[in-house]
């Protein structure tokens, strides 16, 4: 069986090939003085135009294009020296720049202040006159209509100036939380069955539950972790609190009828939309149940619990090298056409990748959307299977990123975390069924369903509880009921049983796991939006693959006229326009429809292994 290469850890030792090329941004760091001054000296060219908007539209042109031209020099500003300390974050000689363009920004921000709200005291009709009177603004439509559309929870001078003063303390919840949840944690040590003591942090706890297949230390680490933050549970539940009595006075003062009203209004999405999501969900988690009874029955355990649900149910060490899967992503996309497949092989062949780990680089990936030049995308690529879809992932959000920004003027060519995660989530489902057609061992294609399956569980079903979970604990504060532990880890506790039945055993410990999800105390009403894009991810790949080929290209152009699209609407209608609407049931039960074929394919597979034993 392949072996993993042994890989230098020094960066100079890398192959250039493998590193992505960072002079398309600038040159050097010559060039980049040059655009930091250049960008500096911008600021105060639009402090200049403070009060000049009422003279009509000239000036507010004047206004937008300045804006842009600071807007498209702050990418490469910022991301050549951002991208260079992720190389290695152990020079800080590359963080010192870094942090003064972090300044700079932030004199931007106190720059622009002024503009909203002295564009507002404009009546909405004289605006749309000066519309009608200069083409060149007209580009700006959708930004300006935008921005009256949430004029009316504007409040006036001094009450924006208290809440300015109230959003000082809105980040003391999450702030404490994290301190609660490490600087002051003190995680237990425990003994494994082979002997080996580890200390159970979380990072510790998921290695555990994915590569120990002896139940007890999966049990003993999952007691040893939320045990730690049961001792400290009214603490959370406080913490929690706080953050649902925050946001419902932040949604009163500004007129809102509800936190998720509140959440919403920004990009336009309707709460039926979040509502609709839960309960076309909870109304169909046989799949969910289905596949932890296949999970029960194979791992042939008496008691199957939550920490059970990482285990891969076989063994199996395949190694995939780099080089080896690039022709494997770009084929699968072949459904999205050949023009999309050349870009991507641009992207592969034109050093936009930083692809393996060295000595000080930044843990994880992510695609930096570089305006101007191209995205980078960072990779600590180590030969396995999670690493094969995560480059899919992040190559689907630079394919994006690619489409919005050579389509768009430069004030839409960003798009919304909505629409974010609907490009690498299909792109990741093209290379499962490429995958899949492809490889023939019963044992490694059980490994890619299971990968698949685990992706929709965690992904969409696990957030839509999560959202389940943090809008009825905001209902409670909008209702001025309590919030105390026990209300929250009984509401937990039925959470997990509505959804996983009897398909999952619970323990005194289970109902205690909503204290550690750090999205409820830093970005609530946040996860909702991985669970949709995967289900917008679903219909729209099951209508670029399947059906007669008129269909099948109709569907494939709508997908690219949504990449193409950036921020130039609101995420709802970008979406409907692709043919996926949100409101209606039937998106959702797209992903359903899909975690129910992969479990049948996935107890084939399971059947094929046993009967060649």
């Amino acid at each position: 069986m392949p072996v993993a290469a042994v890989r230098p850890r020094n960066r100079q030792e890398i192959a250039e090939q493998y590193k992505w090329n960072l002079a398309d941004i600038f040159p050097s760091w010559e060039a980049w003085d040059e655009g930091y001054k250049t960008f500096e000296a911008g600021i105060e060219r639009y402090v200049a135009l403070k009060g000049t908007l009422v003279s009509g539209p000239d000036q507010l042109l004047k206004a937008y294009q300045l804006s842009d031209e600071l807007g498209q020099l702050a990418y490469r500003v910022w991301y050549y020296p951002s991208l260079q300390y992720d190389e290695d974050q152990r020079d800080n000689a590359v963080n010192a720049k870094r942090q003064q363009v972090q300044i700079l920004f932030a004199r931007l921000q106190q720059a622009q202040s002024w503009f909203n709200p002295e564009l507002l005291t404009v009546p909405l009709e004289t605006v749309r006159g000066w519309l009608k009177l200069s083409e060149a603004l007209r580009l700006y439509t959708f930004a300006i209509e935008d921005l009256y559309r949430q004029q009316e929870h504007v409040l006036d001078e001094a009450g924006e100036g208290l809440m300015s003063l109230a959003s000082r303390l809105a980040s003391a919840p999450n702030e404490a939380y994290w301190a609660l949840s490490t600087a002051d944690a003190k995680f237990p040590t425990i003994v494994l069955s082979a002997g080996e003591e580890v200390t159970v942090s979380y990072g510790q706890y998921r290695a555990i539950l994915s590569t120990r297949r002896e139940q007890a230390d999966r049990e003993k680490a999952f007691r040893a972790l939320y045990q730690t933050y049961n001792n400290s549970v009214n603490t959370y539940a406080t913490l929690y609190n706080a953050v649902c009595q925050r946001d419902w006075f932040q949604a009163r003062a500004r007129g809102y009828k509800s936190t998720l009203d509140a959440a919403l209004h920004g990009d336009n999405i309707p709460p039926s939309v979040v509502e609709t999501l839960i309960e076309t969900t909870r109304a169909a988690t046989e799949p969910l149940r289905r596949y932890h009874r296949l999970r029960r029955r194979v791992l042939g355990v008496s008691t199957y619990q939550v920490y059970d649900f990482a285990i891969p149910l076989v063994t199996h060490d395949k190694k995939y090298a780099y080089d080896d899967v690039l022709d494997w992503i770009v084929e699968s996309l072949a459904p999205l056409g050949p023009a999309y497949q050349a870009r991507m092989r641009d992207g592969f062949s034109g050093r936009w990748i930083d692809v393996y780990e060295n000595d000080g680089k930044r843990s994880g990936a992510y695609s930096a959307p570089v305006y101007g030049t191209h995205p980078y995308m960072l990779l600590n690529y180590t030969d396995t299977l999670d690493d094969v879809f995560t480059l899919a992932h992040e190559m689907g959000h630079s394919m994006h990123t690619i489409l919005s920004h050579e389509t768009q003027p430069f004030i839409y060519s960003g798009y919304t975390i909505f629409v974010a995660e609907v490009p690498s989530t299909l792109s990741e489902a093209l290379l499962l069924d490429y995958m899949l057609d492809q490889l023939k061992d019963p044992v490694e294609r059980v490994v890619l369903l299971q990968h698949a399956i685990d992706n929709i569980t965690s992904t969409f079903y696990t957030q839509v509880m999560f959202a389940d979970f943090e809008l009825r604990a905001h209902r409670l504060a909008e209702e001025d009921k309590p919030i105390t532990s026990e209300i929250l880890t009984e509401m937990y506790t039925t959470l997990l049983t509505d959804y996983y039945g009897d398909a999952v055993d619970l323990n005194d410990l289970t109902g205690v796991t909503w204290a550690r999800i750090p999205h409820f105390f830093n970005s609530p009403y946040y996860v909702y939006q991985y669970a949709t894009c995967f289900a917008s991810a679903a219909k729209l790949s099951s209508e670029i693959t399947s059906g007669e080929a008129s269909s099948r290209e109709a569907a494939r152009e709508r997908y690219l006229t949504l990449l193409r699209s950036g921020g130039n609407d609101h995420p709802m209608e970008q979406l409907k326009k692709a043919g996926v609407d949100l409101g209606a049931s039937d998106t959702v039960q797209a992903i359903i429809k899909q975690l129910d074929v992969l479990v049948t394919r996935l107890e084939g597979e399971l059947a094929q292994i046993d009967q060649g034993r």
